[in-house]
């Protein structure tokens, strides 16, 4: 009688087990969607679909049209969820991305290292002419490629113009942070190392590639990306998904990694050309002072962004699978920051209200 019990408790166990199982629920996660080559095709997801809250969706609006925004994009898992143009802008219009452009510059130079044109511990000397700057030429030597993509060449960062006789010693390379226009030069060290002019090498290695439309300007003070915000948008889609696009690793994962983590401890919260919240630390442009906390506290803290004058933004959140882009004039026209400002806090909190 006892082993009969036994037998039926076991077979009543199992029974119910499997009827769990039955009823679970599986989840598949969604898989990453990629724009094709025609810019006006763009597959969309509804905010109802991810259950957002669609009664802060206005103030959201509101608060862009107000801080002068021209473009504000959302995508998850690379597919629209929300779009908007403000003030006459459309979706075929370019505009300036002003440093968030530096970006592509980061990639550019990893795409050339990756094929082995240069590297990037190697000096700047090695793919410029000897006497580049106006340092001592035994400075000079000691900066590498990796110190212009990471701002601690130890250049004078008051100059923006970035001719030689501009271009001076204040520290060692490595020992400093300070932000300034000396990435400019990391155009000339692709050229020069590719054999090529700067833009036709990223036409071909990235532009192209990920079907962003758009041209660079190379003025005497600022090198600046133009393009529509779709194409901003197809830039962070690539750096969401490490690198790649659709089959194609358009930029070296390791590579990415870098430019999206702490590159040096004077500023936590720079990589390569990149800017990362949830460090313990961080510094701005035009400064050499340490704040602490996250550089946009209300902001998720494994986000990284490109940022530019004005306020020009492409927010990258791992975390959510979400891409953000912001086009416009400046939030504040008597404050146009170089990078992040007052207005990133302000506008996460409004983004903060919407996505759950």
């Amino acid at each position: 009688m006892r082993t009969f019990l036994s037998i039926f408790f076991f077979i009543f166990v199992l029974s119910s087990c499997k009827k769990e199982q039955a009823t679970q629920v599986v989840e598949i996660p969604e898989t990453m969607y990629f724009p094709g080559d025609t810019t006006s095709v763009w597959d969309t997801k509804s905010m109802a679909s991810l259950n957002w809250n669609l009664d802060s969706v206005q103030a959201l609006k509101d608060f862009l049209a107000q801080k002068n925004s021209k473009s504000f994009i959302i995508l998850v898992n690379g597919r629209i969820v929300m779009e908007e143009y403000f003030n006459g802008h459309t979706a075929t219009n370019t505009w300036q991305w002003n440093s968030a452009g530096k970006t592509l510059v980061a990639a550019s130079t990893g795409i050339a290292q990756e094929e082995g044109l240069l590297a990037i511990n190697n000096k700047v000397s090695d793919y410029l002419t000897s006497g580049w700057t106006s340092m001592p030429l035994d400075k000079e030597n000691l900066i590498t490629v990796r110190h212009l993509l990471t701002m601690t060449s130890g250049n004078d960062d008051t100059k923006q113009l970035m001719i030689k006789s501009n271009i001076t010693y204040v520290a060692d390379a490595g020992t400093r942070w300070a932000y300034s226009n000396i990435f400019q030069k990391l155009t000339d060290v692709v050229a020069n190392a590719s054999k090529q002019p700067f833009e036709t090498y990223f036409n071909e290695k990235l532009k192209y590639k990920i079907g962003m439309d758009g041209f660079w300007n190379f003025g005497p003070i600022f090198t600046i990306y133009h393009s529509s915000a779709r194409s901003m948008a197809r830039f962070g889609l690539l750096a969401l998904n490490k690198g790649k696009w659709k089959d194609i690793q358009v930029l070296n994962e390791a590579f990415l990694n870098a430019c999206t983590n702490t590159s040096q401890q004077i500023n936590p919260a720079y990589g390569y050309l990149w800017w990362l919240n949830g460090k313990s630390n961080f510094m701005i442009p035009s400064e050499q002072n340490v704040y602490l906390g996250s550089l946009i506290p209300s902001a998720p803290a494994d986000m990284f962004a490109a940022m530019g004058a004005s306020d020009q933004r492409i927010y990258v959140i791992p975390s959510k699978n979400m891409v953000v882009i912001r086009m416009g004039d400046a939030s504040d026209i008597n404050n146009p920051n170089f990078a992040v400002s007052g207005f990133d806090d302000a506008l996460w909190k409004k983004i903060s209200a919407v996505v759950r």
